[in-house]
């Protein structure tokens, strides 16, 4: 029989959890859109037309297996990651002086890149083994070699504070930089308001263990912003992430109220 104390402590934090999403939902609506959205959002509506009519995408989909991936990093993270990663990539092929003739392999390649980033999120150096599981997925696709490793070299290059290995040219930077801002886009609004309560719930996580380190987590957080490699993401990604920390905020100080 559960010890009562522990059942009402487990009954106080679902319902303190249940306030905090709330408050969360509250603020990111009051705080509004990363203004990326509104500024690109016609190439958004051509790279989700791609990646819902492509079938290589749709072929890609089906090695992606919910119950295998990260708790906060599914399939919807993924797909996100992807359409967003191609609207990037939209934003900046001229501007690099890459060939429109390009276009749908680099966009391609760039959702692909999105969709298997953290296939194998759950494992110690995520993103190397990521890459080794893309190239074994990638081997019987009918892909050109070199955008295949385009895809596995971007996935190599996703994760923050790492050393960035060199690109092989300017269309495999593209897509490897493309990646890297819309996978850290997530870590502003969309961390507070979802990533957060998927990792609290599936790992029952205590409200006293998610207060304890918060605040070292949001600084974190916080390095992100300065970090973002395409043009695009160093002029919008800092307000995804602004706007994140202000949803963080208004969290912990229901927390810090909570645990008084």
């Amino acid at each position: 029989m559960m010890n009562p104390a522990l059942n009402k402590g487990i009954v106080m934090d679902e319902h303190r959890y249940a306030q905090l999403k709330e408050i969360a939902l509250q603020t990111a609506c009051q705080l509004g859109n990363p203004s990326f959205y509104e500024r690109y959002e016609q190439e958004l509506i051509v790279s989700s037309a791609f990646f819902e009519s492509s079938s290589i995408i749709s072929r890609c989909l089906q090695y992606l297996d919910e119950a295998k991936l990260h708790p906060a990093h599914g399939i919807l993270h993924c797909e996100k990651v992807a359409r967003e990663a191609g609207a990037i990539l939209l934003a900046e092929r001229l501007e690099r002086g890459l060939a429109d003739t390009d276009r749908d392999a680099l966009m391609q390649a760039v959702q692909i890149a999105g969709l298997f980033h953290d296939i194998k999120r759950s494992e110690a150096e995520h993103p190397l083994a990521g890459s080794h599981e893309a190239a074994r997925i990638l081997r019987d696709f009918d892909m050109s070699g070199q955008y295949k490793q385009y895809i596995i070299a971007a996935i190599r290059n996703h994760e923050a504070f790492k050393k960035v290995l060199s690109s092989e040219d300017e269309p495999a930077r593209l897509v490897s930089d493309s990646l890297y801002d819309a996978d850290k886009f997530r870590w502003g609004p969309d961390n507070f308001t979802k990533t957060l309560w998927l990792i609290t719930e599936s790992f029952n996580m205590p409200l006293r263990v998610l207060y304890q380190d918060f605040e070292e987590k949001m600084e974190g957080i916080s390095r992100i912003r300065e970090t973002f490699r395409t043009e695009t993401g160093r002029r919008y990604g800092p307000e995804f992430i602004e706007l994140g920390m202000g949803i963080g905020s208004e969290i912990y100080r229901e927390m810090r109220l909570m645990m008084e």
